[in-house]
Order: C-alpha cells, then sequence, then structure tokens
C-alpha cells in the first residue's frame, strides 16, 4: 500500500496535540496505526487509500504556498 517511508520530527508540536491530530486522522480513516509489542514500545502510521487520495490536493497546496511564500508572508 505504501511505496515511500518518511520518518518525521516536528519540534514545535506538543506531544499531547500531535498524540490527539493522529488519533482524530485515524477516526477518519486516513491514517492506520500499528503499535509493537516490544520494549522500548513502538508505533508506526501510515496512510490509508482515503488519506492517499488526498496527496494530489495537498500538494497543490503545497506549490500554491511555495509559489506566494513572499507575498502571504509580508
Amino acid at each position: 500500500m505504501r511505496d515511500k517511508e518518511f520518518m518525521i520530527s516536528i519540534p514545535d508540536i506538543s506531544h499531547k496535540m500531535l498524540t490527539n491530530t493522529l488519533k482524530k486522522l485515524e477516526e477518519d480513516h486516513l491514517l492506520i496505526r500499528k503499535a509493537y509489542a516490544e520494549i522500548p514500545p513502538r508505533v508506526e502510521y501510515s496512510l490509508t487509500e482515503m488519506g492517499i487520495s488526498l496527496m494530489p490536493a495537498l500538494q497543490m497546496m503545497i506549490n500554491w504556498a511555495q509559489t506566494h511564500f513572499e507575498e502571504v508572508t509580508k
């Protein structure tokens, strides 16, 4: 289902906010959460087919933001 793996680090977000956001994305069927019974505990997230279907729209938004960055940040 996935052809790329990404490790992300978001330093400006609290652990609680990240956890809540991931839970909401899972509830909305955009992410799949897989927990491993290991020590230390490990959790992986992947996009569902519905989540993957959002990628073209998100890419268009990213492209727009990059094109208009200077104007928007004045």
